[in-house]
């Protein structure tokens, strides 16, 4: 009965730690989750609510922050600027994937001489301060007659992001079987065949969780937007921008740009979660 009764407090003890730990966790969620909502219940006022101070729940709500964000009220168009971060950032990603897969294979199955220092220098590079390369960038820009033209942007995200890609699929492509690769190697596949039929499958969640990151790493950068485009290449977070003025409110205004700036990343990261959870459960975010 002693035995059984140890048993009993002790499952009666991991259930009141797992219910502790779970309510940490909705408590840390509701943390995060509050400024979100705070944000778009502001982007539903009007400006003179959004205003107020101490802030005012109750007030009435309203589309008219969307409306002029849109430009129903004769304000700039956001569709194109939006176009060209969707551009920037999906073309970006694209090219990283198809970069650093054959470079994480061989850094990983086919591994090179020194492997290790490889993947510290890559990693090394993401320690440089963005605004030390800002100023030889655009002197290289403006001499090339790049200025203003998404593909720098879509040439600068790939670059920025495969040391980070590298890193990443390198550890994920680390759990791939060598047997399934020796088998396709003995069968007569070649390696663009390996890559695209044997290691990409396997290794899809990975693959899926640094595409996300990518992805979500290119649409947010603002300082190289901001500094080396200028209508035609305008991408959202430089036409978000835009919104705050030194004259008037803008409060409103912002929070629902915000919001719908920020509605690709949420539904980007809402489609891939599955992946996402196991990509990253393989131990390359440590």
């Amino acid at each position: 009965m002693s035995t059984v009764a140890a048993k009993t407090v002790n499952v009666r003890s991991r259930r009141r730690s797992g219910a502790g730990l779970g309510l940490v966790a909705w408590l840390v969620g509701l943390v995060f989750f509050l400024p979100i909502a705070w944000m778009a219940l502001t982007s539903f006022h009007s400006e003179t609510d959004a205003a107020t101070n101490p802030p005012s729940f109750g007030a009435s709500l309203t589309l008219d922050s969307y409306r002029e964000f849109f430009g129903a009220g004769g304000g700039a168009d956001p569709w194109p600027a939006l176009i060209n971060s969707a551009t920037a950032s999906i073309a970006s990603t694209l090219f990283v994937l198809v970069l650093a897969l054959p470079a994480a294979y061989a850094l990983s199955i086919r591994r090179v001489q020194k492997w290790t220092d490889v993947l510290f220098f890559f990693l090394s590079t993401k320690m440089l301060p963005v605004v030390a390369g800002l100023l030889p960038i655009y002197l290289f820009a403006k001499n090339t007659g790049m200025l203003d033209n998404i593909w720098l942007l879509v040439i600068l995200y790939t670059s920025m992001n495969l040391p980070i890609a590298v890193w990443m699929m390198q550890s994920f492509l680390a759990e791939v079987p060598v047997a399934v690769i020796e088998a396709a190697r003995v069968d007569g596949a070649r390696l663009p065949t390996i890559l695209a039929r044997v290691v990409a499958p396997i290794a899809l969640p990975g693959i899926a969780a640094t595409a996300l990151i990518c992805f979500i790493f290119s649409w947010n950068e603002l300082l190289f937007a901001r500094v080396l485009t200028g209508v035609v290449a305008e991408t959202a977070p430089v036409f978000l921008t835009g919104f705050i003025t030194s004259q008037g409110l803008f409060l409103a205004k912002v929070c629902a740009a915000s919001l719908v700036v920020s509605l690709p990343v949420l539904a980007a990261g809402f489609t891939a979660q599955d992946k996402l959870v196991q990509g990253l459960s393989l131990g390359a975010v440590k």
